[in-house]
């Protein structure tokens, strides 16, 4: 059986990377929607979208 394709045709891919969660979200507490920016900004920052 073949293997599906992810929802939205999207990866993400985070291998060898050497970042810590403090260097992505900084040092203070952020609520959940803020955390969800900041991946995404980041993610788009590294180039790290896979279609």
């Amino acid at each position: 059986m073949p293997a599906k394709k992810p929802f939205g045709g999207i990866t993400i891919d985070f291998k060898g990377r050497d970042e810590t969660m403090e260097d992505v979200f900084g040092s203070k507490p952020i609520p959940p929607s803020e955390m969800t920016k900041k991946i995404w900004a980041f993610v788009k920052g590294k180039k790290l979208l896979k279609r």
